[in-house]
Parts: structure tokens; sequence; C-alpha cells
């Protein structure tokens, strides 16, 4: 919902004017994350993306089960809400999206979003989990602006945004694609920082 609803607004508000509106678009997605991380971190861990929770189920955090659960949660609650976002603005409640998002390019963005937002949350919750939250939206603010896809890096979100012909939408066409980088993005940073963190724990 803070996705979409701050890209239609960005957008209306902006009329032609495509950094305005990214701009928006970021500022409100990264304060959104803040107050999500907060407000969910002490009732499910703050799961809303299913990459993350697949790492946690690969370090040994979260069961199989709960995995499943939590990403039919993250799914169903992106869709609700890019439907909530819509209504808002006067918009069919769903309505795919046209909106062109493909190929390598495109791919290695969302590759690198992923690993990356992987990489701040597996240190932030070892080192300084009580920044995690800032740090996290910190990162997707800025990747916002430096990968070339703005950083979905989430499955859920993917999905859901194709069911809105706005300004952050992605043709349903493209989000398979998008997923596939994201999941292997994640799968890097676990492999990678899990054999960093192991070298931190073994200097210790």
């Amino acid at each position: 919902m803070v996705v979409v609803g701050s890209g239609i607004m960005g957008e209306r508000l902006s009329p032609g004017n495509v950094a305005v509106a990214l701009l928006a678009n970021t500022l409100a997605t990264g304060a959104g994350l803040v107050f999500l991380i907060l407000t969910f971190g002490e009732i499910s861990g703050a799961h809303i993306n299913p990459v993350v929770s697949l790492i946690e189920m690969f370090r040994g955090n979260l069961s199989v089960k709960s995995f499943f659960v939590y990403a039919a949660a993250q799914i169903s609650g992106a869709i609700c809400g890019v439907g909530a976002a819509n209504l808002m603005f006067d918009l069919p409640v769903f309505f795919l999206s046209i909106k062109q998002r493909s190929g390598s390019s495109q791919l290695l963005g969302e590759f690198i979003a992923t690993f990356g937002l992987l990489a701040v949350i597996l240190t932030t919750t070892k080192f300084r989990p009580s920044i995690t939250a800032f740090a996290v939206a910190a990162y997707i603010t800025s990747a916002y602006w430096f990968t070339s896809s703005t950083s979905f890096a989430n499955p859920a979100v993917t999905i859901a945004r194709s069911l809105s012909d706005s300004f952050t939408g992605i043709r349903p066409q493209d989000v398979l694609p998008f997923i596939f980088a994201q999941m292997l993005g994640a799968i890097a940073a676990f492999f990678v920082f899990k054999w960093l963190l192991r070298k931190v724990n073994d200097e210790r």
C-alpha cells in the first residue's frame, strides 16, 4: 500500500516529472519500512518479505511450515494493500500493469538489490539489532536510486505491483524473472555472509 499509494500520489502531484515522482515514492517507502519493522518486529519478526523468510528458514530460525504460512500471508497482504491503494485513488481495485520491466540490466538490478538487502539484515541483526529497521529503510531508500530496477527486492511486493497499472507497476510477464533474480540474490547473500560471519566468529 505504501509503495503503490505513494507512487500514484507522486505521479499525480508531479505530472510528467518522473524524478520527482520517484523521489516521493522513495521517501514514503523508506519511512514506511521503519514503521512496519518497528511495529511488527516483536510480533512476527517483521517478516514482510518471502526471500527474507526463506533465508531465515535456511538458517534454522524458521520452520518449513512457518515459512509457507508467512509467505502466504506476505503475498496476500501485499495484494490487499495494493487493492486498498488503488481504491483510495479512485482506480479499479485490481488492474494489470502494462509497465515493462525486463532485460538483463533490470534483472541484475534486482539481484544486487536483494543481495544488499539480505546483507544489511544479516549483519545488523547480528551486530546491531536495535538499528535494523533504520538500516533496512536507509538501504532501500538508496537502492531505489542506484539500481536499474528501483529495488523491488521482495517477491510478494513484485506480485502485488503487477495488479496496479500505475507508477510502480510491473507487467505480469516480468514478474517471474524478477522473482528469480531476487531469489538468486538472496541465496548468494546467504552463502557469502554465512562465510563472512563465520570468519568473524573464528577471529573472535
